[in-house]
């Protein structure tokens, strides 16, 4: 029998800097002579991943064992993204590329970086170097050009595409530290710049009614495009509340000389404005579905990300909606893993299914993908990678499988066998079933874990070693064909 893999074989679909394309079938063929066939560089790192998930051993056995097979597969869906907040708590770079080793293990092909929030700013801009200079929670808590560089290219010699995302009109406290003049001014009892608790802050939300405020922004963007070099760039643009803006009189007399009589229409006015702003550049944009359910018309290529839904309101219903008007949809609202819970909580996160809601052929094609999001209000280094893996697997599989692959009863052990092999690969994966991953654990000595110290200890014997020796081996083989197939 063929050992399970996770979510099988992986060829993936993108074409890096272009468009979500769809995705081509390949086929891997393991017989004396193995031969993986591919219509892309992406689809040879999806299959070498798959490859390396087929080798197993047996009982007590030091020998390696690999089964005679064909595998011929396809990624369900085109966008299979992880979203980090970096901006809430700091994640340092060997945080950051360890999580991408993951995420290629797993087959994701999208790190959505949400780089920065009301909290800090921890990017290092060219053209406004005061902004991580005096929003970052300090100076050594940046990253600096050559760390971006470095993500994006460590990223994309693992299939992965980095979309950043610069979040406004709200969530941006952080940029006024360094530009107050971006804010809006809140007013309380005739005195401007003044907070009143539980509805706005003294100055918040980007003010629309200023001009500088969109030559700014027609700047940042400029130079953020150029940085990364994704076709896309996330945007945000949610939990824009108004409550500063309608105590303003400056924005009530620019919303009257402009004609504009509802909040909902300033909102449009400044993303209007906005999206016009990127489509200058070229470049298109992914936004979080707050600007289309209030009636924002955005270009025919905008991706919606659709993360609402609860007991009242089901994801579902905003699915619906969203898809409906012709937008490109990316389902986030289930698969918020900085949520935590006792035990197999991994179950509804694999039960969550992005085509589950009522729509047409063309609604549930409109549906590209689904995305892991951790925010970080209570995830920093120590814990970001034991609490996303293996309960991104389950994602994972989700996106990748076909549909009619369901039952949580045969997923556990693929997930928990995947668990292994991670901790193998120096990701610690926490444990989702009793028992153990045969006779290793993290932290052991050549463990590539990243809690292993350079303290000398008594080296297991070879015959119990070398299964586990042999097999990281094996994976130095498989990326340095991932490296070859790339030149």
């Amino acid at each position: 029998m063929v050992p399970p893999q996770l979510g099988t074989l992986g060829p993936g679909s993108q074409t890096y800097l272009h468009s979500y394309t769809a995705p081509s079938t390949d086929n891997l063929t393991v017989s004396t002579s193995p031969r993986l066939t591919c219509a892309t560089v992406w689809g040879a790192l999806r299959g070498l991943e798959t490859f390396s998930q087929l080798i197993y051993n047996e009982g007590e056995e030091s020998s390696l064992f690999i089964n005679k097979t064909t595998i011929i597969d396809e990624p369900r869906f085109r966008y299979r993204g992880i979203m980090l907040d970096t901006a809430r708590h700091f994640l340092p770079m060997p945080i950051l590329l360890k999580n991408l080793d993951a995420m290629a293990y797993n087959k994701f092909n999208v790190f959505h970086w949400h780089i920065v929030d009301d909290q800090s700013f921890p990017y290092e801009s060219v053209v406004f170097p005061s902004l991580s200079e005096k929003g970052a929670y300090s100076g050594k808590l940046i990253y600096t050009q050559e760390d971006i560089r470095h993500v994006i290219q460590y990223a994309r010699l693992r299939g992965i595409r980095v979309v950043p995302e610069f979040d406004t009109p709200g969530h941006t406290q952080s940029w006024g530290e360094a530009f107050k003049s971006l804010l809006t001014p809140c007013w309380v009892d005739g005195k401007e710049g003044v907070a009143k608790p539980l509805f706005h802050g003294a100055y918040e939300i980007f003010d629309p009614s200023r001009e500088s405020t969109f030559d700014f922004l027609q700047k940042f963007i400029g130079e953020v495009v150029e940085v990364f070099p994704d076709q896309y760039l996330h945007l945000g643009m949610d939990e824009s509340y108004p409550s500063c803006w309608k105590s303003s009189p400056n924005i009530t007399a620019f919303m009257k000389e402009n004609n504009i009589t509802t909040y909902v229409q300033l909102m449009q006015y400044y993303v209007t404005r906005v999206l016009d702003i990127v489509q200058s550049t070229n470049k298109s944009y992914v936004i979080w579905q707050d600007p289309i359910e209030e009636g924002t018309k955005a270009s025919p290529d905008t991706i919606v990300e659709v993360w609402r839904g609860n007991s009242t309101v089901p994801w579902q219903n905003y699915m619906s909606e969203v898809s409906k008007h012709g937008y490109k949809t990316i389902l986030a609202s289930c698969w918020y893993l900085n949520y935590i819970s006792y035990g197999q909580d991994w179950k509804k996160y694999y039960q969550c299914e992005p085509l589950n809601f009522t729509g047409t052929a063309e609604q549930y094609d409109n549906v590209i993908g689904g995305e892991v999001c951790m925010f970080a209000e209570y995830i920093d280094g120590t814990n970001l990678l034991s609490r996303l893996w293996p309960r991104a697997s389950a994602v994972a599989e989700r996106l990748w499988s076909r549909r009619d692959v369901k039952d949580v009863e045969s997923a556990k052990f693929r997930l928990d066998q995947q668990r292994c092999r991670m901790l193998k690969r120096g990701i610690p994966a926490q444990p989702i079933l009793d028992g153990y991953c045969g006779d290793y654990e993290f932290g052991f000595p050549g463990s590539n874990g990243i809690y292993e110290t350079s303290e000398k200890r008594p080296r297991t014997p070879p015959a119990a070693s070398s299964a586990a020796g042999v097999f990281l081996s094996l994976l130095s083989v498989t990326f340095i064909s991932c490296f070859c197939f790339m030149v």
